[in-house]
């Protein structure tokens, strides 16, 4: 079992500049890599694959920064081609450029290259030597820690993020029926489970709208490329870094409440993509709710704890259904209709319980049935 715990450091100015190359060097490797590749694909008609040793003597820079680090960069640029190749709908390997890309790279452990110091609060990391970090967290004993990944958000934080792997037996629970609840997507505020409570999201995203609004006028007002541009900018990066840093938090102290409440959860496989685009006209709800990240925390943490996630297929109708006698209503799949009353039966009915309720039925029932 691999799991990672994602540390925040701070490096020096020296160090600043080493991982800036690193970032760069990996880039410019991804880039060779893939320009080879295609290359010789369109003009012989066979495919190869370069390492990173090749470029070296072009580009003596290369030889300043850790050579795992670009090694790992061809290990993903494989990974790319066979995801292209293998999984429907993942697109081609693409160039990284200096301003779009993600500023990380990985580094392996070999032999205690890198280290956590969690008495004196320091990351050893290869070629920069100990880092300062905030070691919130520190690994059990039995841990063996792989790699490192270092990466630099646009507001110019710098994180490690240390992977570690252990042996652990996970017992699974039995009777995970008997405790089980269904969580229904809910436009505002997050979800509505089979219980009738609904969750309530904080919207922070609409909260620091002003405030983004306002650091985006005065970008407005600065030259492309000077300095006080490039201040505003990092003044935008903090305030929607801060916005993702506060939802997550939310999002990781809902789903491990849930996790540790109940032993079954049933969801609907939905396509948030999809619920965001404009002909919902709810996309900036769906975005700041963050479901899609709520469902990706919770089934990890179900499965941590040997409990069990079920995703129904998102063409059942559990919107459509009386929870009460289990009678279809199509007339009631208009999304305006939030309340009802079923004509068969005369139960009053909210569109989001009822259907938490529906999910968790047919959740249980797909369990039991397979």
């Amino acid at each position: 079992m691999n799991r990672a715990i994602k540390y925040r450091i701070y490096p020096t100015e020296e160090q600043q500049v080493l991982f800036a190359k690193t970032f760069g060097c990996c880039r410019k490797v991804w880039n060779l890599m893939l320009d080879e590749r295609e290359t010789v694909y369109l003009t012989e008609g066979r495919s190869c694959r370069p390492t990173p040793a090749k470029y070296k003597k072009e580009y003596p820079y290369l030889k300043e920064v850790d050579s795992l680090a670009l090694a790992n960069e061809q290990l993903s640029l494989e990974q790319a081609y066979s995801r292209y190749f293998k999984v429907k709908g993942a697109g081609h390997p693409k160039y990284k450029s200096r301003k779009g890309s993600r500023a990380s790279y990985t580094t392996n452990n070999q032999n205690g290259t890198v280290a956590v110091d969690a008495e004196r609060g320091l990351i050893r990391l290869p070629k920069a030597g100990m880092v300062k970090a905030k070691l919130h967290r520190r690994p059990e004993k039995g841990w063996k820690l792989k790699s490192a990944t270092v990466s630099m958000t646009k507001s110019g934080s710098y994180y490690c993020s240390v992977l570690f792997e252990f042996d652990r037996e996970v017992k699974p629970v039995e009777h995970p029926e008997d405790n089980a609840i269904g969580l229904d997507y809910k436009s505002n505020g997050l979800y509505a489970d089979s219980e009738g409570n609904v969750c309530g999201s904080p919207k922070y995203y609409r909260k620091t709208q002003q405030k983004l609004a306002k650091a985006q006028r005065k970008l407005r007002h600065k030259i492309r490329g000077s300095s006080n541009y490039r201040k505003a900018c990092r003044k935008i990066a903090k305030v929607h870094e801060h916005i993702a840093n506060q939802r997550k938090d939310f999002l990781h102290k809902k789903s491990a409440e849930i996790a540790n409440q109940y032993d079954m959860v049933c969801v609907e496989s939905l396509d948030m993509k999809a619920i965001a685009n404009k002909g919902f006209g709810n996309g900036k709800a769906t975005l700041d709710n963050g479901y899609g990240m709520f469902l990706n925390l919770l089934e990890y943490k179900l499965a941590d704890r040997g409990k069990v996630f079920v995703k129904i297929d998102k063409w059942y109708p559990s919107s459509q259904i009386c929870s009460c006698c289990g009678t279809v209503h199509p007339d009631v799949k208009v999304l305006s209709v939030r309340k009802w009353t079923c004509p068969d039966c005369g139960a009053e009915l909210d569109r989001d319980v009822n259907a938490a309720v529906n999910i968790k039925k047919e959740g249980i029932r797909e369990y039991l049935s397979a």
